[in-house]
């Protein structure tokens, strides 16, 4: 996820445009195919080994009461490091292209989070992810476009995998609640890493618990107040505030469900607060 310069953003405000998502919703990526990665193995039994992942994500990541998922990040010493950076090598030597889709798909999620996390460590401490200004651009806001790896001979940034590979070659809401921006606010990161076996169940499980969460759907008084997600990526949860309805009401409880069913407009909120556990 990144979104545009600050200049940009204050430039608007000033001309007074609002609404569902604000500002940033006008700058939010929009999913553009990278056609090098649709390239794919149907038949292949390839698999990809993601258990130094898995240790790392039991090891460091835990639940907490207000239902997020944080990573006790100043907790990660040398070996904790140098288990991430071993994996993440593995994986840039990984023949992405020999692969099944199943296998691509979860390959894709787990290197993207663990990236992610990398990004993090490299600046810990700060307070958001969006402090971590290494993207290219005198004015650009966070790490995002930052190409971090090489895989099969193409540098590769998390705006990319997310954008660029995941989105487009998917079609998948639920790409959403996979990949993880390291905020209190983003769909949580798993404690487990996703396989071509898992991913179906955890992507359902993910939607569920997220759409089930105040930061993904709550009521304010008489406002219906929904993740920014939502709004950054509306195209993605059928094209209007009434997509998204029936896309969250797909995976809502209940009593939920009868929320959304009155509701007409959508208010948004995000909070970028780093996912510390400390």
């Amino acid at each position: 996820m990144r979104f545009a310069t600050r200049l940009a953003a204050v430039i608007i405000v000033a001309l007074g445009v609002t609404g569902f998502g604000g500002v940033e919703a006008l700058f939010a990526p929009k999913a553009s195919l990278w056609e090098e990665w649709t390239a794919h193995k149907t038949k292949s039994v390839n698999a990809v080994d993601h258990r130094a992942w898995d240790g790392f994500l039991a090891t460091y990541v835990s639940s907490h009461t207000d239902g997020v998922n944080r990573v006790d990040y100043g907790a990660v010493d040398s070996a904790g490091k140098s288990t991430l950076d071993s994996y993440i090598a593995r994986m840039t030597a990984v023949p992405v292209r020999e692969l099944s889709r199943a296998v691509q798909l979860a390959y894709w999620i787990n290197l993207y989070n663990a990236l992610t996390v990398k990004v993090v460590l490299s600046a810990y401490p700060v307070e958001s992810i969006r402090d971590i200004d290494i993207s290219p651009g005198l004015l650009s806001d966070g790490p995002w476009d930052k190409k971090l790896v090489e895989i099969g001979g193409e540098a590769v940034s998390l705006n990319d995998i997310e954008h660029r590979i995941l989105r487009p070659i998917w079609r998948d809401p639920r790409i959403h609640y996979a990949v993880n921006c390291a905020s209190i606010s983003c769909p949580n990161l798993q404690k487990k890493a996703f396989t071509a076996k898992s991913a179906e169940r955890m992507l359902d499980a993910a939607a569920r618990a997220y759409i089930n969460d105040r930061r993904g759907v709550r009521r304010e008084d008489e406002r219906v107040v929904v993740s920014s997600i939502y709004a950054w990526f509306t195209d993605d949860f059928g094209g209007d505030v009434a997509g998204v309805i029936a896309h969250l009401k797909q995976y809502a409880n209940p009593e939920l469900i009868l929320i959304l069913e009155a509701a007409t407009e959508l208010e948004d909120a995000y909070d970028w607060t780093l996912n510390n556990a400390r």
